[in-house]
């Protein structure tokens, strides 16, 4: 199975750091958005297609400008929110990566699911931001064979720099630093 992790386009909480990141529900600014439509020419969509998203506003935008008129499966999931990287248990969640609320997404978001399987119901309120890495890689070797149990060749994964780098560095068992971040809008493919 080929996955391919996107990072988000360009939100607001990145546009005067460190400051910015103190912005609560961070939306695409006008770059991030011209970045998401760039995506429509990188990676085609078509109805069969399946996107797993972060739930933070701006993934939800990133996904919502790229398929605009395609109506694939779009999972909203915990399992791809912000993740710190490398993880520094001392760091608290900055308000720029505080998860929303499945209501919110439901109401705002009408197109997306949100993932409800049993496993992922504690993480809704947690979400994997501080996760040990040991932890961690127990719910990455769940969620990755929850994605290949769908039976898709390919699944597209939109994220967030530090939770793609980790998920990247679980499954090719590479060393990983913040060197490694993608940019935005920043894609990559992983076979699982």
């Amino acid at each position: 199975m080929e996955l391919v992790f996107i990072r988000h386009g360009q939100g607001e909480h990145t546009t005067d750091l460190p400051n910015s990141l103190n912005t609560r529900d961070p939306a695409l600014t006008n770059q991030g958005k011209k970045q998401a439509v760039s995506l429509r020419s990188q990676f085609p969509l078509s109805s069969t297609d399946l996107i797993l998203i972060s739930p933070m506003r701006r993934t939800l935008q990133t996904v919502e400008i790229w398929s605009e008129g395609i109506h694939c499966r779009k999972i909203v999931s915990p399992f791809l929110s912000p993740r710190m990287f490398p993880q520094k248990q001392e760091w608290t969640t900055l308000p720029c990566d505080e998860l929303l609320a499945k209501e919110k997404i439901k109401n705002e978001f009408k197109d997306f699911e949100i993932d409800v399987e049993e496993f992922s119901k504690e993480w809704w309120t947690k979400g994997i931001n501080k996760l040990p890495e040991q932890e961690f890689v127990l719910i990455a070797d769940v969620f990755l064979n929850w994605c290949k149990s769908t039976g898709k060749n390919r699944i597209y994964l939109v994220s967030h720099d530090g939770t793609i780098t980790s998920y990247r560095q679980f499954i090719t068992e590479k060393k990983l630093s913040r060197n490694d971040f993608p940019k935005e809008v920043g894609w990559l493919k992983v076979n699982w």
